[in-house]
């Protein structure tokens, strides 16, 4: 992962066209010509139908190979399309994580009978009723599919929770009641405990669910030459699942085999207990970070630039965190839109990826675009991009002493001609500030490169540049 960048290869609102495996297939050469080193796919198996994002999860085990909920593609194209694009993929030495979406299942083929009760929303260990009869959609037979992969048939009791009474027509958090069965254990607590998310909780705890995503899990890395996943929704996810699923998947598919899980919380103890409990054997989402950030944007000035990293993953565990700006549940319009604001975008790329720690992700929104409207800032991430690759080298200073303009150097490595930088972000006034490069910088002329800054600095023997940013911008300079 070493000055590694991952990109996510979607956004909330594309065409259901089937194309993107294909523009991915076609934009592997420009992927790596820019950089980036892994892409993490959308969810690439069948959902309740075409125009189905990926989250609404049918059949894992159909990639857009079987007519089932009215479509053999996916909304992002077939099965073998998919191979193709990931074979372009890797001939231009970039890795392919998939979206493991194992939390919930949806669209089921038939109603079964169980006792359930309704929970409170804000508390689901509170009852707010006895058990009783329901029918309930957990009746998942693959009928498009068959036999084929896996034989394995959805029932009721592979379910903890569902959404709604086919029999009085009602929604509701129903939790399925049956001899040992619970909500899971290991999971987030807030609404009491956080194991329903939506649609049917596939129940995580059942042995018969285990052994079948375990099975999954090693044959979709297989048959798709993957090189990793991002697991959705983990907080929702019981943590002995988690951590036992990677080390089968590991144990079949390579110990290298890479996994980030999207934890969803500002909150750096949750994080970390979660991390301790998996056995730090997976990354997470710098949430902290992103939300430090969008704060950041819409408070401008009035925010303390200094306190830009405080309580953030990759300041407490940076070879565990993978730090991104925006993704398609914070942009705008998604279920936890946190968006940052447009004029903070440039400076809080540049500090994902030309800092030393962490493990940036670059979201296609800010890149291509959203909803067919072209992105304001692909231009600087491709400048951003560049310097990631020629000059973020070495040793890294912080210089985070000012509330309103903070910096990091980066002094270069020997091995590397051209490399080490100077990074300036401010949310006020114009601001300069004397940061030391490395003695071995000494006489050369640096150069701002966003075009924020027309000057050109010269570094004194001792190392040090008066380096300049203009107000509420962000300014690179390189020798």
């Amino acid at each position: 992962m070493k000055n590694g960048v991952m990109m996510q290869y979607f956004e909330w609102n594309l065409p259901d066209n089937g194309e993107l495996w294909k523009q991915l297939k076609e934009d592997a050469r420009h992927l790596h010509d820019i950089g980036v080193t892994a892409v993490w796919i959308p969810p690439a198996y069948k959902g309740c139908g075409s125009e189905d994002v990926g989250y609404g999860t049918y059949d894992l085990y159909d990639l857009g190979e079987f007519d089932q909920k009215g479509t053999v593609r996916t909304k992002y194209g077939t099965k073998e399309e998919m191979r193709e694009m990931i074979d372009a993929l890797h001939e231009c030495g970039i890795s392919v994580y998939l979206d493991a979406v194992m939390n919930h299942k949806a669209g089921a083929d038939r109603v079964e009978t169980c006792m359930a009760r309704l929970v409170d929303p804000d508390d689901r260990d509170q009852p707010l009723c006895e058990p009783y009869e329901i029918d309930c959609w957990t009746g998942f037979d693959f009928p498009g599919r068959g036999e084929q992969y896996s034989g394995f048939k959805w029932h009721w009791f592979h379910f903890s929770g569902t959404d709604y009474n086919e029999r009085d027509k009602k929604t509701g958090i129903y939790q399925i009641v049956s001899y040992g069965k619970a909500w899971s254990v290991g999971v987030d607590c807030e609404n009491g405990n956080y194991d329903y998310l939506m649609f049917s909780d596939i129940d995580l705890d059942h042995p018969d669910v285990i052994a079948e995503l375990n099975r999954w899990g090693v044959w979709v890395t297989k048959e798709m030459k993957l090189d990793g996943m991002r697991l959705d929704a983990v907080k929702h996810m019981n943590d002995r699942f988690v951590k036992r699923f990677l080390e089968a998947v590991r144990a079949e598919c390579g110990k290298d085999f890479y996994a980030v899980g999207e934890y969803w919380i500002d909150d750096i103890d949750t994080l970390e207990g979660y991390l301790a409990n998996v056995g730090y054997g997976i990354d997470l989402f710098d949430v902290c970070l992103h939300y430090n950030m969008c704060k950041a944007s819409k408070e401008g000035a009035d925010y303390d630039l200094r306190t830009l990293l405080d309580g953030t993953l990759v300041s407490r565990h940076p070879e565990l965190a993978v730090t991104f700006v925006d993704n398609h549940d914070s942009q705008p319009g998604s279920s936890l839109e946190s968006c940052i604001d447009d004029w903070f975008k440039p400076s809080a790329y540049a500090l994902i990826l030309l800092m030393e720690n962490g493990y940036p992700c670059v979201f296609y929104g800010d890149y291509y675009g959203m909803s067919g409207n072209a992105s304001p800032h692909r231009e600087v991430i491709d400048a951003l991009l560049s310097v990631r690759r020629r000059c973020a080298h070495g040793m890294q200073t912080d210089y985070f002493d000012y509330p309103c303009t903070i910096g990091i150097t980066r002094q270069g490595v020997e091995d590397k001609p051209g490399s080490g930088l100077a990074l300036l972000i401010s949310n006020g006034e114009d601001g300069e500030k004397l940061m030391n490069v490395g003695v071995q910088h000494a006489g050369e002329v640096w150069r701002e490169v966003t075009g924020n800054r027309t000057e050109e600095v010269t570094i004194d023997a001792d190392g040090n540049g008066m380096f300049l940013v203009s107000g509420g911008k962000v300014a690179v300079w390189t020798p």
